[in-house]
């Protein structure tokens, strides 16, 4: 295992009663980068991050987390190391403020998460924090808002702010920028480039000008098996990512083709 890389799979299979879903899977992330994991629809992507994650357990294959195998590990365990994931639907508590919201979160670094009964001024010492994380996804003009009443790109930077609560090391994003506007997607783009800084990413993305203006390696996946790796000009260049993935967006405006899997 290489210094280099954060997260590794090593032959990593998942089959579901005779159908292979994850074929021979062999993910280098590396360490300080953001990674894309693109491909059509049923390829498998959704798959891969619940390996990852340990919603699922791999029929074979190890699963390598800073060269340590966590293949059997739990979700929770997985957490406590470093890896945290957002979802393909936003996961905040709809009807708490905006700074509620990321103090929950700080909560559970604590080890008090469930502790609501907790007197507001023992719970306000988390404010300076969960303030500070606000600012840095642009959301402190917000933070009395109920999250319910947030655009949708906000609610997803909310997201973004409770996982980053969570201090990941590797955060994982599962179509951060699915159904929204041109607007929302510019803002949470933005907002994972800077994220990007200080940590690794991994992300499933639909939008290819997103992939392109983000990633610094892409990983194509084809029938549940890696088709090809490289930068994006490397990627889009490929005969075989043109007809697999891109289809007729291939002579034209790369967005187009924004069909993708909810669930491999």
């Amino acid at each position: 295992m290489s210094q280099d890389f954060i997260l590794q799979t090593r032959n990593l299979v998942k089959e579901f009663k005779g159908f292979t879903a994850v074929d021979d899977v062999n993910l280098n992330v590396e360490r300080g980068t953001i990674h894309a994991l693109i491909g059509p629809n049923g390829a498998g992507k959704t798959t891969v991050f619940n390996l990852l994650t340990k919603f699922l357990t791999p029929t074979r294959g190890e699963i390598l987390f800073n060269g340590k195998d966590i293949t059997r590990q739990t979700p929770d365990s997985i957490a406590r190391l470093g890896i945290v994931r957002s979802f393909q639907i936003s996961a905040v508590f709809p009807h708490l403020s905006v700074l509620e919201n990321v103090r929950v979160a700080l909560q559970r670094t604590r080890g008090d998460s469930l502790y609501f009964w907790r007197s507001e001024k023992t719970l306000d010492s988390l404010n300076d924090r969960a303030m500070e994380l606000l600012e840095s996804v642009g959301l402190e003009p917000f933070a009395n808002a109920r999250a319910v009443d947030l655009p949708y790109g906000r609610k997803r930077s909310l997201e973004i702010a409770t996982t980053l609560a969570l201090d990941p090391e590797l955060l994982l994003l599962d179509e951060p920028t699915q159904g929204m506007g041109h607007e929302d997607v510019s803002v949470v783009a933005e907002l994972i480039k800077k994220v990007g800084q200080d940590r690794t990413i991994l992300m499933v993305e639909h939008n290819l000008h997103v992939v392109a203006d983000l990633s610094d390696r892409i990983t194509v996946l084809q029938r549940g098996a890696v088709l090809t790796e490289g930068d994006y000009a490397t990627v889009s260049d490929d005969p075989r990512v043109r007809e697999a993935y891109m289809g007729v967006a291939a002579d034209g405006d790369p967005s187009a083709s924004n069909d993708e899997e909810n669930a491999a």
